[in-house]
């Protein structure tokens, strides 16, 4: 299984990024999440968002609410990530990860995903 992320780059503040992450080497079952989270310097993974596989279900964090949106494509196995408003609290590496068989409840947990991508720098300007 490989995740490839992409998309992240320097914005000022109230910007927008939109990030991609393309799944290869494996077929969706009916369960499982693909999730965003991101790491700053010296801070453990923190969790954004996550879209169920199954019913198109999508869970954010607070802090990203009403400004981030997950999306999918299924036809590529391709998860999007559109960031708006962006503010310098939302610099950090962002990943992509994928638990092919995730229940609704473990969405926000990123040690329940197998699967990672590289990972992709968003820096945001004040």
């Amino acid at each position: 299984v490989q995740l490839q992320a992409s998309g992240g780059g320097l914005v000022q503040a109230g910007g927008s990024l939109r990030l991609s992450c393309a799944a290869s080497g494996l077929t969706f079952s009916r369960s499982g999440n693909m999730g965003w989270f991101r790491q700053s310097s010296g801070k453990e993974h923190e969790f954004v968002a996550a879209i169920r596989w199954n019913s198109y279900s999508t869970i954010y964090a607070d802090s990203v609410k009403g400004r981030f949106t997950i999306s999918r494509e299924n036809a590529k196995n391709t998860v999007f990530l559109q960031m708006n408003s962006l503010n310098p609290e939302d610099t950090a590496v962002y990943y992509c990860a994928l638990n092919p068989r995730g229940i609704l409840s473990t969405v926000r947990q990123p040690d329940k995903y197998p699967y990672w991508g590289q990972g992709t720098q968003v820096t945001v300007s004040s």
